[in-house]
C-alpha cells in the first residue's frame, strides 16, 4: 500500500491554532474604540481636532505605502496598522498643533521606528509614542501650548492656550484645578489622548470585552498609579484621569509587539510604567511621565520575557552523578 504523503503528511510549527482574527480586524477594533474619545475631542476642540487626526492618520499610511515601494516589499498598508498608529499620535499632541510638524512625527513613527526596524511586531517600542517624544525634545513650545477646552478652533494660530491640570498641580495653582468629574468626562485642557477619561474607558473595555487586549496591564497600570498618588498624600482620582494614564493604560501598555506575552510579564510591566509615571510626575521637572514610562518599560520587555518564560516540557535539568 502505498502512501501519498504530498499533500496528507504537512508538519508546521506551533501554535497548531485555528482563528479568524487577523490583524487588520484588531486594528479595526481598536480605531473603533478610540472613536468615543474622538468625538469629545471634536465637541471641546473643535473640527481642527478631526482634522489633524485624519492628516496623522493619512500621513502615516502614505509614509508606509512609500516606504514599502521604495524597497520594493509587499505592501502592508491593509491591515490598518499605520492608520491606527497616526490616530495615536494626534491623540498625543494638542489640537492646535501644526500641520507639517504632525507630519514629522509620522514620518518618525512610521518609518524609523516601525519601518526600519522590519515593520508590524518587530519595533522595539510604540511607535506614536517615540514619535511624540521627538515632537516633544524638537518642537517643545508647540508641544506644551494646550488650547483651552470649548475655543472651536480651525487655524493653530487662533487657538487660546492653558495648562493642563498636571501643568496646574506642578504649579501648585490649586484655585484653577478642575474638578474630577470635569477630567472624568472631559471638558479640560490637555491633548485629544487626555481629554475624557470616561471614553477612553468605554474605547478600554470595548478592546477587553473583544479579547483583544488582556485586563491585566491595563489594571497594574491604573492600580499602581492610584496607590502611588495615596501614599503621597494625594488625589488617587485625579491622577488617574488626569494626563495620559487611560490612553497609556489601555491603547499603549497593551502594544503586542513591545509588551510581555505572560500574564506575569504583563503584571510586571504595568506595575513598572505605573511607578515610572508617579516616579516622573511627583520628582521629576516635566509634569507627564505616562510616555516616558512605556517607552522605557518597552525596553525592558525582552528581560521581563526571560525572567518571565515558563519552562518547557522536557526541560528539566539531568542530574549530575
Amino acid at each position: 500500500m502505498s502512501i501519498n504523503t504530498n499533500d496528507n503528511l504537512i508538519v508546521s510549527s506551533s501554535p497548531h491554532l485555528v482563528d479568524d482574527i487577523t490583524t487588520s480586524k484588531i486594528m479595526t477594533y481598536v480605531l473603533i474604540a478610540l472613536f468615543p474619545a474622538l468625538v469629545v475631542s471634536g465637541i471641546v476642540f473643535g473640527p481642527r481636532a478631526i482634522i489633524l487626526t485624519l492628516v496623522c492618520a493619512v500621513s502615516s499610511v502614505l509614509f508606509e505605502y512609500l516606504f514599502n515601494k521604495i524597497t520594493k516589499r509587499s505592501q502592508t498598508i491593509s491591515d490598518r496598522s499605520a492608520i491606527v498608529t497616526g490616530v495615536l499620535l494626534a491623540f498625543n499632541i494638542p489640537s492646535n498643533f501644526p500641520y507639517w510638524m504632525a507630519i514629522i512625527g509620522c514620518f518618525v513613527a512610521i518609518v524609523i521606528v516601525k519601518c526600519l526596524f522590519g515593520g508590524i511586531g518587530q519595533n522595539f517600542a510604540n511607535p506614536a509614542l517615540v514619535a511624540r517624544i521627538v515632537l516633544f525634545i524638537s518642537f517643545a513650545t508647540n508641544m506644551t501650548s494646550w488650547p483651552v477646552p470649548g475655543e472651536r478652533i480651525l487655524l493653530a494660530s487662533d487657538a487660546k492656550t492653558a495648562a493642563t491640570p498636571l501643568g496646574l498641580l506642578q504649579h501648585g495653582d490649586f484655585d484653577n484645578m478642575p474638578s474630577n468629574m470635569s477630567l472624568f468626562l472631559g471638558t479640560i485642557g490637555g491633548s485629544m489622548g487626555e481629554v475624557s477619561a470616561l471614553a477612553l474607558l468605554i474605547g478600554g473595555l470595548f478592546l477587553i470585552w473583544k479579547k483583544v487586549i488582556s485586563p491585566i496591564t491595563p489594571v497594574c497600570f491604573i492600580a499602581v498609579v492610584a496607590i502611588f498618588a495615596l501614599l503621597a498624600g494625594q488625589d488617587p482620582v485625579f491622577h488617574v484621569c488626569a494626563g495620559g494614564v487611560m490612553i497609556g493604560a489601555f491603547f499603549m501598555a497593551t502594544d503586542y509587539a513591545t509588551t510581555p506575552i505572560t500574564n506575569l510579564g504583563k503584571a510586571i510591566f504595568g506595575i513598572g510604567c505605573g511607578f515610572l509615571t508617579m516616579s516622573i510626575r511627583l520628582f521629576g521637572s516635566y509634569p507627564e511621565g505616562v510616555s516616558f514610562a512605556i517607552v522605557i518599560m518597552n525596553m525592558c520587555t525582552p528581560l521581563i520575557d526571560m525572567a518571565c518564560q515558563k519552562k518547557l516540557y522536557g526541560g528539566a535539568e539531568k542530574n549530575e552523578k
